[in-house]
């Protein structure tokens, strides 16, 4: 018997339409429905039964706190659903990796959460999107890939929502996972793991999605770019605009200039919840200045900018505290 795939449109590229077939820039995102992306891709009928739903047709960078939690309540409804085997979404490339990490948060299923998108319009004629979603749905409809948490698959390669990104602008090998490599493959159609992702989600993730479900919106957690000559002046400006908390995006290990670091300081004495990230691309952010750990800023691990302040927009939501964090964290 087939395994059941539904999939999730978003938009974004994959569902990009130009006026010319040899343009990959200036396209409308999100302008082809789920029905056309399926129709163009009838091979995809032999993997798996697959049905269709357009939950938004947006540019992804455009996508909204809210657009996210709807997302996540519709996955858990999915993961729910006995008659379900695993969920496609497909989703704009700029902030991918973002809603797929905040799935992979809330992941309390075994079955397959797998998200896709595309450099190249549909229209394009070079476009990458069809074999990605067949691809996409073909690693759903796969046993081997049940209990892996959630995972974005392009360019024949598997990833984990965790630690993929992505590096080029341009690209179609632009979604790597520079501190863990791949998890796997699609090749010619085999779907082969090499390994399993830790730290999947947060150990009460049926809790926590139902608890986002009653949200449309999460605490506004903005992310802060380290740079020379950095005096700090946006930690205060955030604060006054009622930031929850603050990620500092750093450099190297999370490097704080010290006049950034004493603004951050007081924003810890005035409760806030201070992560401390790295704008390097690949690296993992650990001890560093006895001064940042007796400030309290927590370091982000294995976490890029956008993924931590992810979490601890969610930790915020479910009113936990800095504990929480760092245990998750360490």
């Amino acid at each position: 018997m087939q395994k059941r795939i539904h999939i999730l449109a978003m938009g974004g590229t994959i569902a990009g339409s130009a006026g010319d077939s040899a343009a990959t820039t200036g396209y409308q995102a999100g302008a082809v429905g789920v029905a056309d992306l399926l129709a163009a891709v009838p091979q995809i009928q032999q993997v798996a039964e697959v049905t269709g739903e357009q939950l938004a047709a947006i540019d992804s960078k455009d996508i909204t706190a809210g657009l996210q939690l709807k997302l996540v309540a519709r996955v858990r409804e999915l993961l729910l659903d006995s008659s379900v085997d695993g969920v496609v979404i497909t989703h704009g490339t700029d902030t991918l990796e973002e809603s797929a990490y905040l799935l992979n948060l809330v992941h309390f299923a075994d079955k397959p959460v797998v998200l896709t998108g595309a450099m190249r319009p549909a229209t394009a004629l070079s476009a990458d999107g069809p074999l990605n979603l067949l691809d996409t749905v073909r690693v759903a409809a796969s046993d081997s890939a049940r209990d892996r948490g959630v995972l974005v698959v392009l360019n024949n390669e598997i990833h984990s929502a965790r630690l993929v990104t992505k590096l080029s602008t341009m690209a179609v090998e632009t979604f790597q996972s520079p501190n863990g490599g791949a998890l796997g493959a699609v090749n010619d159609g085999q779907v082969v793991f090499y390994h399993s992702p830790d730290s999947c989600h947060l150990s009460n993730a049926l809790s926590v999605s139902e608890q986002l479900t009653k949200r449309d919106s999460l605490p506004y957690v903005p992310v802060l770019y380290g740079h020379s000559d950095d005096d700090g002046r946006l930690v205060r400006m955030v604060m006054e605009q009622g930031a929850k908390g603050i990620v500092y995006a750093g450099m190297g290990n999370g490097s704080i200039p010290e006049r950034v670091e004493k603004e951050l300081a007081a924003a810890v004495q005035a409760g806030l919840i201070v992560i401390r990230a790295s704008s390097s691309a690949a690296g993992m952010v650990t001890k560093a200045e006895a001064s940042y750990e007796q400030a309290g800023f927590i370091a982000s691990g294995l976490l890029n900018p956008r993924k931590a302040r992810l979490l601890l927009q969610v930790v915020l939501a479910c009113g936990k505290d800095a504990a929480v964090l760092r245990k998750f964290l360490a």
